[in-house]
């Protein structure tokens, strides 16, 4: 009944498309079917795009089911960002397409280029490759989405902690049921996954707590998402000095002159002004601080790649390579 008024309500703002996004990975191919059936029904002609995700194992199985309805539109992503956490392959979707009969509109063979290239470039880099994922039933305990496992991820790498995010997803399951389930979307997702990390990496449950899980404690975000929080930790995060200074606090409301003054001053461009506002400051400045974007030598030339590579090294002279017929010799000379 739910998603039925709901598609009802989106169908009579006479939207381009309705789309079925499942950040969390959490659908099967049953409630994928049962769901676009339920849209379809209630929002005649109007098209409908499926977003999911590879968490659990299924997030290709969903794309079939939706293709098998009449979805048009699914999404995907090219390799090797496909699978893991993110979206169903490009490739695998298209060939089962093919397999039922349907007719990809993609360019592949472009997109088998750009797949080798990036590849060549993750590998390069010692980047993880996105590859398909056993089912995970975990995923819909913890409910943690794709691209906050990513972000987890990459911060336990940089902390040296990469070991312990299994520790981390455990405990997220632990700060859900605690904050009173909340949904896990943006931005309550990062609520949940931040305190969980910082949960693990203090060794002490709540030692410390973030601004977000303290207004959501205190009802900033909701009264009737605060009265679901277990009292016991609900008493530990507001029992600190931090958490007084939130009473009587209200969302501020700047204008757009007071928050171009804040970040930058008048002349701040438009461009510049929305990426300081999402990112921050300090992170637009890091990342200007580390110059121009890395250069890559020719992913389709792998002898071009190691000569360069070689030619930039100190401790050798003369670089000779020799293959079949072929000689190459290269050599510094004062």
């Amino acid at each position: 009944d739910y998603y039925a008024r709901k598609a009802r309500e989106a169908a009579a703002l006479k939207p381009d498309i309705i789309c079925l996004k499942d950040p969390g990975g959490l659908l099967t191919p049953e409630r994928t079917s049962a769901l676009i059936g339920v849209i379809r029904r209630e929002s005649p002609g109007v098209p409908i795009e499926l977003h999911v995700h590879c968490t659990t194992g299924l997030g290709p199985l969903c794309a079939l089911a939706a293709i098998k309805l009449g979805v048009e539109l699914i999404d995907v992503s090219v390799p090797p960002l496909a699978n893991a956490s993110s979206n169903p392959s490009v490739f695998n979707v298209a060939q089962n397409s093919r397999a039922l009969g349907y007719a990809p509109a993609i360019d592949e063979q472009s997109l088998k280029s750009v797949a080798r290239d990036l590849t060549y470039f993750a590998k390069r880099a010692n980047m993880p490759l996105g590859e398909p994922v056993e089912y995970d039933y975990s995923q819909y305990v913890h409910q943690v989405p794709g691209g906050m496992i990513s972000n987890l991820r990459f911060q336990l790498k940089n902390l040296g902690l990469l070991d312990r995010l299994p520790e981390v997803l455990e405990e997220a399951i632990r700060v859900r049921k605690d904050l009173g389930y909340p949904i896990m979307v943006t931005p309550f997702s990062q609520f949940v996954g931040s305190q969980a990390a910082i949960n693990v990496i203090k060794g002490e449950r709540y030692a410390e707590v973030t601004d977000q899980v303290i207004q959501y404690a205190a009802g900033l975000w909701g009264e009737e998402a605060a009265s679901e929080v277990d009292g016991n930790v609900k008493d530990r995060i507001l029992n600190r000095p931090r958490a007084r200074e939130f009473g009587g606090w209200q969302p501020p409301q700047p204008s757009l002159k007071e928050v171009r003054n804040k970040l930058g001053g008048p002349s701040l461009g438009d461009d510049d002004l929305l990426m300081r506002y999402v990112a921050g400051n300090e992170d637009v400045e890091a990342m200007r601080a580390a110059g121009a974007p890395k250069a890559y030598s020719d992913a389709g030339n792998p002898l071009l790649a190691l000569v360069h590579e070689l030619s930039q090294r100190r401790d050798c002279r003369q670089i000779h390579i020799q293959k079949d017929d072929f000689n190459l010799t290269l050599e510094k000379r004062q």
